[in-house]
């Protein structure tokens, strides 16, 4: 068992989490509510990590992040160095081919309170924000949970986009997917086999354990409502 490609990925797909889904958050509610211009743009745009296949995804961003484009020169200018071969450039990728999956359950969620709630929260005297965190939020935590639970899942065991940005650098970008494929690439299948049981493993505990979590507060706010 690889232990540091193991650590690495739970901390990639915690900072995924922690960064993508309050922006999720966000983006979801304001296509839900919001009168979004080109919204069906916007709307397609995020779903076009879920068509494109991840190669193609991860040979755009490697374009992107390198020193010689505007944005890795950029980015170097800034902090020293461009974001390929780095943590820094795989979570930049896992932001964006997680995106989908964060959005998705929490708009969704969003678009099945019914709009007479939020008006009753006004004529009650309720700001936009405290509508927000004392309405919307508990009524749409079922998707939110969701949110957590797709991206999280999905960044332990995204290969192709990490493979292209960050290459296998052990301790930086060498997360638990890239180690077996190594493993496999090695003929260690007895190896390969191991870490491919404890990464099924983890993604099914974690999506068990926060679908439960949101029964249980789903359970609450159907009784609040």
């Amino acid at each position: 068992m690889d232990w540091q490609a193991f650590s690495l990925t739970l901390q990639l797909a915690a900072w995924t989490v922690l960064l993508l889904v309050p922006c999720a958050m966000l983006i979801a509610r304001a296509l839900a509510w919001g009168r979004v211009p080109m919204k069906s743009g916007i709307e397609a745009l995020i779903m076009l990590p879920l068509v494109l296949p991840p190669t193609v995804l991860g040979f755009y961003l490697l374009v992107a992040f390198s020193p010689q484009s505007a944005i890795g020169g950029t980015i170097k200018s800034i902090f020293g160095s461009a974001p390929v071969f780095s943590f820094t450039g795989i979570l930049i990728a896992s932001l964006i081919v997680n995106l989908p999956f964060a959005v998705q359950p929490i708009q969704r969620a969003f678009e099945g309170i019914p709009r007479n709630v939020r008006e009753a929260a006004f004529v009650s005297g309720l700001s936009p924000w405290q509508t927000m965190r004392r309405i919307e939020l508990p009524l749409a935590w079922p998707g939110i949970v969701s949110a957590i639970a797709l991206t999280f899942a999905h960044t332990l065991g995204e290969f192709g986009v990490i493979l292209l940005i960050g290459g296998s650098i052990p301790g930086e970008t060498r997360v638990l997917s890239i180690a077996i494929y190594d493993r496999v690439q090695a003929f260690d299948i007895a190896g390969a086999g191991v870490m491919s049981a404890a990464l099924l493993g983890f993604s099914l505990l974690s999506i068990a354990i926060v679908h439960t979590l949101a029964r249980r507060r789903g359970t609450g706010a159907h009784g609040f409502q």
